[in-house]
């Protein structure tokens, strides 16, 4: 989102120039549909107004999403992509988890492996029930703070990673993580030095929204990854 509106093909198609492995996108359950959609209103990104859920998904499709872009369908993202790089897909709301499973059910069929998907929330609660539906999908668990325990919650997830916020990770838990053979990733990581510190840290991966930037630190020889 650097470089293009956030959550539109656009900014997919930049990500894709750019040659990253993998990229992260924002799914809400909406009038029957699977959208791609961060707030849960309207107002920021698009010029339509209200709260997002309720609306009609034919009027969300006449909204101008940033640069004449319209809100995307996850289907419309995952042709997109066609296998180019792998999905982080990030669940919006509490009616997302069953949807979501069927939808990557129908994509393995389509050649979608299950190391090209992972699903992350702040949600631990729809994590918990995308476990439950499918245990082969890759869960993603969502941590603003420290908690006392560092990452025990995500093994009691019974998840694959754990995205931490950059303000708040540290050696520690990255430490406990591992320990856990969780691996790590890291949001949302746009400067330089902050780069570096994450590579530092050994973290795994980050989320950058200047796939270009964490590209240089990699030719200077750092070993960071992203998502």
């Amino acid at each position: 989102m650097g470089h293009a509106p956030e959550n539109t093909l656009a900014s997919i198609r930049k990500a894709l120039e750019f040659g990253v492995p993998c990229v992260e996108i924002d799914v809400q359950y909406v009038d029957g549909q699977l959208i791609v959609f961060h707030d849960n209103r309207l107002e920021r990104t698009t010029n339509g107004t209200g709260i997002l859920l309720g609306q009609k998904f034919a009027y969300l499709r006449t909204l101008n999403a940033g640069d004449g872009e319209k809100i995307p369908t996850i289907q419309e993202i995952f042709e997109e992509i066609n296998l180019q790089a792998g999905v982080n897909i990030e669940l919006k709301g509490p009616d997302t988890p069953r949807p979501v499973v069927e939808f990557i059910s129908n994509m393995r069929d389509l050649g979608w492996n299950d190391d090209l998907i992972l699903i992350s929330s702040f949600n631990h609660r729809v994590l918990k029930q995308v476990g439950r539906l499918d245990p082969r999908i890759k869960l993603g668990a969502m941590m603003v703070g420290l908690p006392l325990d560092d990452a025990a919650f995500a093994t009691s997830l019974e998840a694959y990673s754990v995205h931490m916020s950059l303000e708040f990770i540290d050696r520690r838990f990255v430490d406990d993580a591992h320990s856990r053979n969780l691996r790590v990733f890291v949001f949302s990581v746009n400067h330089p030095e902050d780069i570096r510190k994450m590579n530092d840290l050994g973290v795994d991966g980050v989320f950058t929204n200047y796939p270009e930037r964490v590209l240089k630190e990699k030719k200077d020889g750092h070993t960071i990854g992203w998502i």
